[in-house]
């Protein structure tokens, strides 16, 4: 995969949030029948919003609805899996296996994310290894496309469109390739951030100038934690059910079980 993520360290205060006032303007749709109609209302609106043409079409040159995307959106089966079905089909027991070793193998890294952020390796490690298996897979989907199919999809079109504003933003710094390619709903990096997620916590984890959360761990580990931090992270606090962190985790995934899992893979890898 071609990297994603090419920023320097002042990515989040060179861009320009685009306001979002004239969006619902566009017609959602839950077929791609209407998409080709819905991209150029889109256009419209987001020029008229300060976007400049030039970024929006090259953006949207290549952009097209994703069946994939919308297979992807309707079919999240396993989140209603028991706890113990979870983490058999996430590979729980390798994840923590692994999550040891890589522990140890950087604890240099890890312990300096902690004395940065506050968060410890434990629950970075189970986050790293449920979304990518520690970077092994990224995503095969186009992400301009993933995240302008469900910006037009009706099912959360407000919610994507933010994502979508954010993904131009991402385009416009030169930080994101408009041919770049990721997970299903538009993730990126080794830890699948949300493109408004790499505006808001992308951090340049290991020193050279560059955010990159595709192709350093340093700075996709170091951006979790960040992200950590910023959804209420107290340092020194635990992470558990009913503990004080429990609430950052459960803003990383909105579904219980996997805040569950991340909770006890964390755990289990930190010895807490």
């Amino acid at each position: 995969m071609a990297k994603t993520i090419l920023a320097g360290t002042a990515l989040a205060a060179a861009l320009t949030v685009a306001p979002l006032s004239a969006a619902a303007a566009a017609q959602c749709g839950n077929n791609a029948s209407g998409f080709g109609t819905w991209v150029q209302q889109f256009k419209m609106e987001a020029s008229a919003n300060g976007v400049s043409p030039a970024v929006l079409d090259r953006a949207f040159a290549n952009v097209s609805y994703n069946r994939g995307t919308i297979r992807a959106d309707r079919g999240q089966k396993s989140f209603k899996l028991s706890f113990d079905q979870f983490m058999q089909k996430r590979g729980g027991q390798a994840i923590i296996s692994r999550g040891r070793t890589v522990k140890k193998n950087n604890a240099a890294l890890f312990a300096n994310i902690e004395r940065r952020y506050g968060v410890p390796a434990g629950p970075l490690i189970a986050i790293w290894g449920m979304e990518t298996g520690f970077g092994g897979f990224l995503g095969k989907e186009h992400t301009i496309s993933a995240v302008a199919t469900l910006a037009y999809d009706c099912r959360r079109s407000d919610y994507f469109t933010d994502q979508l504003y954010a993904a131009l933003q991402l385009v416009s710094a030169g930080t994101l390739h408009p041919n770049a390619k990721g997970a299903a709903h538009g993730e990126i990096g080794q830890t699948q951030f949300l493109p408004r997620n790499v505006v808001r916590y992308g951090v340049d984890g290991d020193g050279n100038g560059r955010i990159d959360l595709v192709g350093s761990r340093a700075d996709a580990l170091a951006s979790t934690a960040n992200f950590l931090r910023g959804h209420g992270w107290q340092p020194g606090g635990g992470y558990q059910p009913g503990q004080v962190n429990y609430a950052a985790i459960q803003g990383w995934n909105a579904a219980s079980v996997y805040q569950q899992a991340i909770a006890y893979i964390g755990q289990q890898i930190d010895g807490r």
